[in-house]
């Protein structure tokens, strides 16, 4: 029977912190170079931002269900209102595009707060609770005309300026705003899971009613995190809003904002900050460039299907299967080191 002294368990925490500081940091220059290694285009640059909008919005689905502890099939609702907020700010009140986007999810916040009810819920009757949600806010949009344009839209809105001399709306530039979103959002996602609301959080996961009797107010807590969720939301929407330069209710509160980013964030590994970003980008990569082109009508049967292969292989995820290879790895290494000591 071996001892593992706190000596030698020291040196293999602090190992495995910079192997994982390594390992986001790499990542992220990696997403930061995808442009050039795609040759740049105007239409990759495309998708490359839409995939970069989905990352943030699966972030923010996974931030709740990792830290939050809730399942949500309706995030459809902060994307939308997040993106009708900021496109109406800037279009009837002359605010600034730079300064709507953040408002639009200050917006998308104050929405959640109707969901708060929503909170004496769990498992998949909060999940049905925020969906309904979801279409009562697709109602609104497309039944007060006077404000949203119902169900025509808006289309004359403001898209991003230029800022010191770089025009953010040109698909170079929006793509650096998207991504320094996205960049922004997982350090905050990962000082957050630092800290120790985080690990009163993983608690609150565990065991509800534990945490209660020791004195953390459980429903506080969870409502934060549905408050930053929506806040992320929010913003990635009012991007979208932005760059795309049209809305129209339908697409705003589409299902595919509630569903593409749980597929992308259970792809990716959700328990990780890294794993829904760049699980976004390889499934909506996949989904346009390889399974239209394969079947262009129903290609989401092909994302079916390797989701479903990744579920059962890699439970967790590409995160998993990445932070597996580096582990073994890193065994291997003082394997030899310690035969070598030997």
């Amino acid at each position: 029977m071996s001892v593992t002294s706190p000596a030698t368990s020291a040196p293999v925490a602090s190992s495995r912190f910079q192997g994982r500081g390594a390992l986001l940091g790499a990542g992220l220059v990696i997403l930061a170079l995808l442009p050039l290694l795609t040759g740049a285009s105007p239409y990759m640059l495309g998708l490359l931002i839409s995939a970069l909008i989905l990352s943030g919005l699966a972030l923010s689905w996974a931030l709740l269900g990792n830290l939050g502890g809730m399942v949500s099939f309706g995030h459809a609702a902060f994307f939308g209102v997040g993106s009708y907020a900021s496109a109406l700010l800037a279009a009837k009140l002359g605010v600034p595009v730079l300064l709507a986007i953040p408002l639009g999810g200050v917006v998308a916040t104050l929405s959640s707060i109707a969901m708060l009810p929503a909170l004496r819920l769990s498992g998949p009757y909060f999940a049905l609770a925020i969906l309904a949600y979801a279409q009562i806010f697709r109602i609104l949009a497309t039944e007060l005309d006077w404000l949203t344009g119902g169900a025509a839209g808006l289309q004359r809105y403001p898209g991003l300026p230029t800022l010191f001399g770089i025009d953010l709306a040109d698909r170079a530039g929006s793509y650096v705003v998207v991504l320094a979103c996205v960049v922004l959002f997982a350090v905050v996602y990962v000082l957050l899971r630092k800290s120790h609301v985080g690990t009163a959080l993983r608690a609150i996961a565990e065991s509800e009613d534990a945490t209660r009797v020791v004195g953390v107010n459980a429903t506080l807590l969870k409502s934060w995190m549905l408050f930053l969720s929506a806040f992320i939301a929010g913003v990635f929407g009012a991007l979208n809003a932005h760059i795309i330069g049209f809305l129209e209710p339908d697409y705003a509160f589409s299902g595919v904002w509630s569903v593409m980013p749980i597929i992308a964030a259970v792809f990716g590994g959700y328990r990780s900050v890294l794993g829904p970003i760049f699980g976004a980008v390889v499934i909506y990569l996949f989904d346009q460039v390889i399974a239209k082109s394969l079947i262009p009508v129903g290609h989401q049967i092909l994302l079916g299907i390797v989701l479903a292969i990744m579920v059962l292989l890699a439970p967790n995820g590409l995160a998993g299967l990445v932070r597996r290879f580096f582990t073994k790895g890193q065994f291997n290494k003082t394997s030899e080191k310690s035969h070598a000591g030997a």
